[in-house]
């Protein structure tokens, strides 16, 4: 636990005072986010604003996880059951970070041309399906000695699904599906102030609180599984946990500048390096299906967006006013500060239900 709290303390310390450096240096650098003329009243003191301000929590994440590592030399020997680097951290940092270099150069070409026109719709894809295939691959074809790999073959809802065995090449390309589909959804998502950041914070924490709980009830932890018949078949559960609590105190740091008025914007760079990581972090904690619930503001906001867009090309009507679903509300006259909370609340409720399902499998299987 206490690497744990370590990792979370030092993300958030230095996400909080890293922030107003780069709000600095990248209000320097003329890196300010272009904005659309949308007739949305949120968007009309935007202009200029900094963006990539993600690049200050994905460095403050990385960061924090070396000082819970350092943390973890002063546990007796018997906690000490991971050594690190270890491949579940690599591939889970290397979503962070990669997926984020994709929305980094998105956000660059939209800085450089003053418009929000980046990379085009195919690229991006393109971009992320690269990053989830590789370190899917490595998820999948990379075991420890053990012979455990991190991600699993089979389709996962609380732990693996006996039957839904897709084999390794089936499950490098649910991998893939996961991370673009999660990336995009935290993309879409944002797009009022600290909308999306809000809601990262909500879904890594039920993260840490999974990574954490399985490390407790791990079936590589002698001592447990002497005793006890059920447990988590999972590779470094207690990386997961410091990984996922890292990088929501990094966002809650973030988030003290991200809210409204922001000071600075996330941009691509923050939005699909979270997207990365959630999609990651239900992938190696054995809750693919879950993650639906868990991430259920993404889930529908994406949803709500496909929705559209499919009625729009099939019908010519709009089901929504506009999409991204909080721009509908916009155009209904919510505030942007009642849409951001009331979303909060969305996410909250859906971060509750996930975690309570995930117990109340526990508390089956034990009872």
């Amino acid at each position: 636990m206490r690497a744990v709290i370590v990792a979370a303390a030092v993300a958030f310390v230095i996400s909080l005072f890293g922030t107003p450096v780069a709000v600095r240096v990248f209000t320097a650098l003329k890196a300010g986010q272009p904005i659309r003329s949308i007739g949305l009243a949120s968007n009309e003191n935007k202009v200029g604003t900094p963006t990539m301000g993600g690049v200050v929590f994905i460095v403050a994440t990385v960061l924090a996880y070396v000082a819970g590592h350092l943390a973890l030399t002063t546990l007796p020997e018997r906690q000490i059951a991971q050594e690190g680097p270890t491949m579940t951290a690599l591939v889970l940092l290397g979503l962070f970070v990669f997926c984020g270099a994709v929305g980094f150069f998105d956000d660059i070409l939209k800085v450089r041309r003053r418009n929000s026109d980046g990379l085009s719709a195919k690229g991006k894809l393109l971009g992320q399906a690269l990053v989830g295939g590789g370190f899917g691959v490595a998820a999948l074809y990379v075991p420890s000695t053990n012979g455990q790999t991190v991600a699993s073959e089979h389709i996962s809802l609380i732990r693996d699904i006996s039957w839904l065995d897709v084999g390794k090449v089936g499950a490098v390309m649910v991998f893939i599906f996961v991370i673009t589909a999660m990336s995009n959804g935290v993309n879409l998502t944002d797009g009022l102030d600290g909308l999306a950041t809000g809601a990262s914070i909500l879904v890594l924490g039920a993260y840490s609180l999974i990574g954490f709980w399985q490390y407790r009830h791990w079936c590589a932890d002698d001592g447990y599984a002497r005793v006890n018949e059920y447990c988590y078949q999972v590779r470094d559960p207690l990386e997961i946990a410091m990984i996922a609590a890292a990088a929501a105190g990094a966002c809650v740091g973030f988030l003290w500048w991200n809210t409204s008025p922001a000071r600075i914007f996330m941009g691509d760079v923050g939005a699909l390096g979270l997207g990365g990581l959630i999609g990651g972090l239900a992938v190696v904690t054995r809750t693919t299906l879950l993650s639906i619930l868990i991430g259920g503001l993404f889930v529908i906001i994406t949803t709500t967006w496909v929705i559209q867009i499919v009625s729009y090309r099939t019908t010519g009507r709009r089901v929504f006013r506009m999409v991204p679903l909080h721009h509908h509300f916009e155009l209904a006259g919510w505030s942007e500060s009642t849409i951001v909370v009331r979303f909060w609340i969305v996410a909250g409720v859906c971060v509750a239900a996930g975690l309570g399902l995930f117990y109340a499998d526990f508390l089956a299987a034990v009872g």
